[in-house]
């Protein structure tokens, strides 16, 4: 079976903060990780084993579904109390029943309801993204992509970083497999000739630079800080 070729877009965003600013952060907050109810390290206690720049994947994909079918569908309407029955093409629809309670406080002259079986020609489109962290949980999209937070090479930058990089764990296929579950919504059970189609918009491979930080503590327990480098945030 051929392998499917995707066209995948690649964005690498830009770091806020250099390594000398990262390992500050490291330094202030490196306790955080070594901290429990009875244990309280102090700082020189902790060493910083090591301090890497890593990018992370985010995968974003985006498409849409859409679907005709015919549905069984069924329609009153009202008509004058001395109609007994309408005709529609073919078809025949005679007068609903009316039950003994309509009949004594509607009078003799109260509408009549007539019931119309027919079929609803149906158009269904639905459009929506989904996105992963590299380790294919979904999540929500928590920065902004414009020319000012993204690199102007990515691939090559990528390249040059290639150790470093964390490819996304969930496949393109799967990820598109979510995408599709999500957008098609279940259809009724009673209809037919059901035309649909998945259309794929983008790939896009999001690259978010992560700083993190390899500690050595108390007894040689091992902790580690990671640093959001573009919100400047510790994750």
């Amino acid at each position: 079976m051929a392998k499917t070729i995707y066209d995948v877009k690649t964005v690498v965003l830009r770091k806020n903060i250099d390594e000398k600013e990262a390992m500050n952060i490291v330094e202030e907050k490196k306790t955080k990780p070594f901290k429990s109810l009875l244990l309280r390290p102090k700082n020189e206690d902790i060493h910083v084993h090591s301090l890497k720049l890593y990018y992370e994947c985010i995968l974003m994909v985006s498409g849409k579904y859409i679907a005709d079918y015919y549905r069984k569908a069924t329609y009153s309407i009202s008509v004058d109390s001395n109609v007994n029955e309408i005709v529609l093409g073919d078809g025949i629809f005679p007068v609903r029943s009316k039950s003994g309670f309509t009949k004594a406080f509607g009078g003799k002259r109260g509408k009549n309801k007539v019931d119309l079986k027919l079929e609803e020609h149906v158009f269904v489109e639905e459009e929506d993204e989904l996105i992963f962290d590299h380790h294919g949980n979904e999540l929500k999209f928590p920065f902004k992509i414009n020319s000012k937070t993204i690199e102007n090479y990515p691939k090559r930058l990528l390249e040059k970083n290639e150790p470093n990089v964390k490819k996304p764990e969930l496949t393109y296929a799967a990820a598109i497999s979510k995408l599709q579950f999500q957008l098609k919504k279940p259809i009724e059970a009673d209809v037919r000739n059901i035309n649909d189609e998945f259309v794929l918009r983008d790939i896009t491979e999001v690259y978010v630079p992560i700083f993190e930080a390899r500690l050595i503590g108390p007894k040689k327990k091992v902790g580690i800080i990671r640093i959001d480098a573009v919100r400047k945030k510790i994750l």
